[in-house]
């Protein structure tokens, strides 16, 4: 099987089918993203910008990383900006949505409110640049350095930004609680 980077090199040679193989490679990784960023919505009108963007930007994508699913994140990371910056502020989403919709490892609805609540105060006091290397790592399954590779930063950063990220988590007022908590209900179901 042909790499990203081969891929994109083909459709640069004028292989208009190659570039689509790499957009049915990671186009449920990237709309998932868009989704949980931006709300179904906006999400479907903003995956095909990030083809678009994607395929017009294809030439300085550097073919050295065989998987292109970190520079794809970063292209819908501008698309995503680009679309913030344009809604009225009433209309935007919220900047942190709810934290793994669906998850709830309490056993009360109510505790998983104010679990998500906790989460969602303690994610908000993070500054942006830590809080986007969380989500890629976190959400998105990319390590430190391909989250460093999709918002264009150095490595050393990314680890840095994600490691603060992680103190400042577990030092946040609740979390601790909410982890004891968890912990309990873990041993409890045993």
């Amino acid at each position: 099987m042909a790499s990203d980077a081969d891929l994109i090199g083909r459709s640069l040679d004028g292989d208009v089918d190659a570039f689509v193989e790499v957009v049915e490679r990671h186009e449920a990784a990237v709309g998932s993203y868009l989704v949980r960023r931006a709300g179904r919505d906006a999400a479907e009108d903003l995956l095909g910008e990030v083809w678009v963007a994607a395929f017009e930007s294809r030439r300085s994508y550097d073919r050295s990383y065989s998987d292109a699913r970190p520079w794809l994140y970063g292209v819908a990371l501008n698309r995503l900006r680009r679309y913030w910056r344009s809604r009225p502020a009433e209309d935007l989403v919220a900047d942190v949505p709810d934290v793994a919709t669906g998850w709830d490892p309490w056993s009360a609805v109510d505790l998983g409110v104010d679990a998500r609540a906790v989460l969602r105060s303690a994610l908000t006091r993070l500054k942006p640049e830590e809080r986007e290397v969380l989500r890629l790592v976190a959400w998105e399954d990319l390590t430190a350095a391909d989250a460093a590779r999709a918002l264009g930063i150095p490595a050393g950063t990314a680890r840095r930004l994600l490691s603060q990220a992680r103190a400042a988590l577990r030092d946040a007022p609740g979390v601790s609680a909410l982890l004891k908590d968890r912990n309990s209900a873990k041993e409890r179901h045993r």
